[in-house]
């Protein structure tokens, strides 16, 4: 399993814990770990893996914005230090001030296009699919 792969699952694992506890959806910010995601969608794989770690279907959408990552706690938590592949460009271009930032304050802030959503009765509002890129 690639570092992308394996970063999707912790991050789909995050993603249906919050949305257990009615919090929003997290961010979505490395463009690397996000083509993994594109790789999986609407795949049979990709449904069995939202079931896993997240116990639903998960949706991915159009979800522009930029600040501070909310779920990076959640994420130190669970599995330690967020990796460099969260840093990481979808060419594999590592932003190393990113990752400065990142160790010297504990917080990321960055920029997003799209994220996860639930399925049916979930707190999250509906919103369009993206395009797959």
């Amino acid at each position: 399993m690639s570092t992308a792969t394996t970063e999707l699952r912790r991050f789909l694992t995050i993603t249906g814990q919050r949305f257990k506890t009615g919090q929003s959806a997290p961010e979505m910010f490395s463009p690397a770990v996000d083509a993994a995601w594109h790789d999986l969608l609407g795949t049979p794989a990709y449904a069995a893996l939202c079931q896993e770690t997240a116990g639903q279907p998960i949706r991915h959408v159009a979800n522009n914005g930029h600040g501070p990552i909310a779920w990076v706690t959640a994420y130190e938590e669970a599995y330690g230090p967020l990796p460099e592949i969260w840093f990481t460009d979808a060419h594999g271009n590592v932003d190393q001030a990113a990752i400065a930032r990142y160790q010297e304050s504990g917080t990321v802030v960055a920029e997003w296009d799209c994220g996860p959503a639930g399925g049916d009765g979930d707190i999250v509002p509906d919103q369009p699919e993206t395009a797959r890129r």
